[in-house]
């Protein structure tokens, strides 16, 4: 099977290419700007614009459809570029497409969620057969998130946020499964093994850095605060991945302390 990957380039993507190769498949990676791989075909094609995607598309059979723009051009690139990409697909005669989306777009009142929640309905409503897994965050996610928090020296957070990480590369697994087994016209969830409180996450990360910064905490106000304190960002679906955020702290700095 000749598969297409949007955002070969990012996290996930470099996780998925030597999965799928391994697995038999022929790929694609598509990004805004041309590659040199001499294992894996690479392709320039923007999703924002539609320029390349007729020829990326050329010959495939299923799609992976990682790429995201969380930060800028997001509804020109999530929504009318996951469009652009459906439309495309289908004169392709594309046989599978599997999105990837997030834990709680339908639950937590983010605009970049609003606009993944709007490309799931794209996918779910187009031509094309299509699955559909939404993920939770990735553990590196979560620490640039406190990096950020602590940039001014303590981490500031509310502590009772709640998030379930999850490894990329457990995800990869599930992703290439799910490619092999076809068409599900359904909305999976994937999460890690634990389902953390923010303060308790924030205490590993400081022990595995050997800091001792302190954690201010802010509440976060509103909707938003309501649903990211009440498990907005996970889910109690199984089976979930093995890899703990003390597993990514391990492999990250060498070991977590303990009290």
């Amino acid at each position: 099977m000749r598969v297409l990957v949007t955002g070969a380039s990012g996290r996930l993507g470099r996780e998925v290419l030597p999965r799928l190769r391994d697995g038999g498949f022929t790929v694609r990676a598509v990004s805004r700007h041309p590659r040199d791989d001499s294992t894996v075909e690479w392709l320039a094609a923007d999703l924002a614009t539609g320029d390349g995607l007729a020829a990326a598309l050329d010959g495939v059979e299923a799609v992976l459809h990682l790429a995201s723009s969380p930060a800028r051009r997001t509804h020109e690139v999530d929504v009318l570029g996951t469009r652009r990409l459906v439309v495309a697909a289908d004169q392709a005669g594309v046989a599978h497409l599997v999105y990837v989306s997030i834990v709680g777009v339908d639950r937590v009142p983010l605009g970049y969620y609003r606009h993944k929640l709007a490309a799931e309905q794209v996918v779910a409503a187009g031509p094309v057969p299509w699955s559909v897994l939404r993920a939770t965050q990735f553990p590196e996610f979560l620490e640039e998130l406190l990096r950020g928090a602590s940039r001014f020296g303590p981490v500031i957070g509310d502590p009772a946020v709640l998030a379930q990480p999850v490894d990329a590369g457990e995800v990869a697994d599930r992703l290439v499964a799910m490619l092999a087994a076809g068409p599900s016209y359904a909305i999976a969830e994937f999460a890690g093994p634990q389902v953390l409180r923010f303060d308790a996450a924030v205490w590993a990360w400081r022990n595995a850095r050997r800091s001792r910064r302190p954690l201010l905490p802010v509440r976060i106000p509103g909707g938003l605060g309501r649903a990211l304190r009440s498990g907005g960002l996970t889910t109690t679906v199984t089976p979930t991945g093995t890899r703990t955020w003390a597993d990514h702290l391990a492999d990250t700095y060498g070991g977590i302390g303990r009290r």
